[in-house]
């Protein structure tokens, strides 16, 4: 038990600072140094630019990252751990193998393979493997096609004595597992322990936003130009502190881990992971003194036999054009032009035989529109960004938007102003296929030292049913006056993110009073009305009592979600946001504690 291991996140996302991986290695005082660079969109870019090159298809940040910190990693003997192999592991390798050699450092680095199958296309054609959501068969044009593998690879790397880890797609999760594993030798059926280690890596895997970035009380953080980045100090028995490195900014309490926590999930009874089902309802967060909070109570059962497996394909093009608007009813006129500029285009493909447009979305930055105010009731600003998104299967047809765009500044309504960006470019339209096949089809292996070690993966064949987190039942009379309303805000912090084509907003009550009436007056049907302007499914809504919480799923709102979508907000990141202003009835007494000066 007194035994610790700390484990820094340096990387949330491809395109993430530079600033936290010095930080966390210099001031961190860290055991382990890990990065997440991988999205489906990251591996479909990745796939191309491997078509391009075959020296390239791997996360290149990482190389920059580590490069100039290699030497102190190896004086403190901190190990590394990487998803940034993404589909060429091998060329990520032999890159950081050269970086070390110019330094005259010496490392052991293991990849881990298995991950990638694009190579058994057609076998997957001809199983047939079917999308989960929709049912649907595994599209042409396929990009890209990894499962998302868990922790054990990453185990057995260490216990061959790799200094540095470079996988390719793994759950998130899984580079603070593996570690965890190995130090306190946690076997695959611990799975109380699993689901406490897949937790403190669900906690720091998006990095700052854990220590107070996207923060519901954002006003409260000091310095964003130095927020420090978060460190899990975890004991054998799975529960963990978070901290981050002294003098830094952010802010880390229960609030912001609270956020983080229910960020990015759907049923907190039945968290899904590639080692370990997590039943998260009962876990605590507790304030610990300054920017530190302990955390317990994670439970964990059996993983199912399969592995979610996500592919990218390409289907037609997109194009994106902003246009910047002003003067008197700028909402309008940016409407208008917008609407003009598609008609008329539609003119011109049908001159020239070309069809329709396959989906086009027209928004108007500065008017609301991401709250879908109707849009005949114009919001009085005068100064907007006209947003146009259009796909087709024609390029060609793209081309002529593109061009067709220039005349509203001399053809259309008065005020265009500029073209963000110039003229807009045509890319490639990427979309996500996700589906389940079973583990017994990978062969999942570590390579070190030019030695291929195969890693077991037990596979449960037994179907497992799991309860779930208790449905919240929403809107109950209480037996209580509540002839005061405060905003939502008041009473509670909110986070949204995306799961794939579904959104969650996750609610904890500031205080254990607060929860009741917040679900008094929260409500799925006042969230149906609100978000009908792009929901396309059920919303659930389930308790976490052990943070006094509750966790929102919409269902399709995302307008396809991620790289599909043509929507301004395509992951639901303002999602809370658009609630926080919400009315919610209380009694006297709680309004004047909650607005008390």
């Amino acid at each position: 038990m007194d035994k610790k291991v700390r484990i820094g996140c340096a990387s949330a996302f491809w395109g993430d600072t530079d600033t936290a991986a010095p930080q966390l290695v210099n001031y961190g005082e860290i055991d382990y140094l890990v990065f997440d660079y991988l999205a489906e969109v990251t591996m479909s870019i990745l796939a191309s630019a491997k078509q391009r090159n075959e020296n390239l298809g791997y996360a290149i940040d990482f190389i920059k990252h580590i490069g100039p910190l290699l030497s102190a990693i190896k004086d403190k003997n901190i190990k590394v751990i990487s998803n940034a192999g993404g589909v060429n592991l091998n060329a990520c390798r032999e890159a950081l193998l050269e970086e070390a050699k110019e330094q005259d450092l010496n490392f052991q680095i293991a990849i881990v393979e298995g991950d990638n199958i694009l190579h058994k296309e057609g076998d997957l054609r001809s199983i047939p493997v079917k999308e989960i959501e929709t049912n649907d068969f595994l599209p042409e044009n396929v990009l890209s096609v990894n499962a998302y593998l868990g922790a054990p690879s990453i185990k057995k790397a260490l216990e061959l004595g790799a200094d540095i880890i470079i996988t390719g797609r793994c759950v998130d999760t899984a580079v603070v597992l593996g570690p965890l594993m190995y130090e306190f030798d946690w076997k695959i059926t611990d799975y109380d322990l699993l689901a406490s280690g897949s937790l403190a890596g669900h906690i720091i895997e998006c990095g700052a936003q854990c220590t107070g970035g996207n923060f519901t009380d954002w006003e409260l953080i000091n310095n964003f130009e130095n927020m420090g980045f978060p460190i899990v100090e975890v004991l054998s028995n799975g529960d963990f502190l978070v901290v981050k490195p002294n003098a830094t900014g952010g802010l880390i309490n229960s609030g912001t881990v609270s956020e983080q926590f229910l960020y990015e999930i759907g049923d907190p009874g039945a968290y899904l992971l590639p080692d370990v089902v997590c039943d998260f309802t009962q876990v605590t967060i507790e304030d610990r003194g300054e920017d530190c909070v302990f955390i317990s109570g994670a439970r964990g059962l059996p993983p199912t036999n399969t592995y979610k497996v996500s592919a990218t394909y390409t289907d037609g093009y997109k194009i994106v054009a902003t246009i910047v608007i002003g003067g008197a009813k700028a909402v309008k006129k940016a409407n208008v032009i917008g609407e003009a500029i598609l008609e008329k285009t539609r003119l011109i493909f049908n001159e020239k035989g070309l069809s329709d447009y396959t989906e086009t979305n027209i928004g108007v930055l500065g008017s609301e529109a991401i709250y879908g105010s109707d849009s005949e009731d114009y919001i009085n600003t005068r100064e907007v960004v006209l947003r146009l998104v259009a796909t087709h299967q024609n390029k060609s047809a793209l081309i002529v938007l593109s061009r067709e765009i220039a005349q509203a500044a001399t053809g259309m309504a008065p005020g265009v102003m500029n073209y963000l960006g110039g003229r807009p470019s045509i890319s490639s339209s990427v979309k996500l296929f996700s589906f389940l096949l079973s583990k017994d089809y990978f062969d999942v292996s570590v390579n070190i030292d030019k030695n291929k070690v195969p890693v077991s993966i037990i596979n449960n064949l037994q179907t497992q049913i799991y309860k779930g987190a208790d449905h919240a039942v929403l809107g109950k009379n209480l037996n209580e006056r509540l002839d005061k309303e405060t905003k939502l805000i008041n009473l509670a912090y909110v986070r949204s993110g995306d799961k794939g084509d579904h959104a969650n907003i996750g609610v904890i009550a500031r205080k254990p009073d607060f929860l009741r009436y917040i679900k008094h007056s929260l409500t799925i049907e006042r969230l149906q009305n609100h978000f009908s302007h792009v929901l396309n499914g059920s919303i659930h809504c389930w308790e976490v009592p052990g943070i006094n919480g509750l966790n929102f799923l919409l269902e399709n709102s995302l307008g396809g979600g991620g790289m599909a979508s043509l929507n301004i907000d395509p992951q639901g990141k303002a999602y809370a946001q658009q609630i926080i202003d919400f009315k919610i009835a209380v009694p006297e007494f709680i309004y004047n504690e909650v607005h008390k000066k």
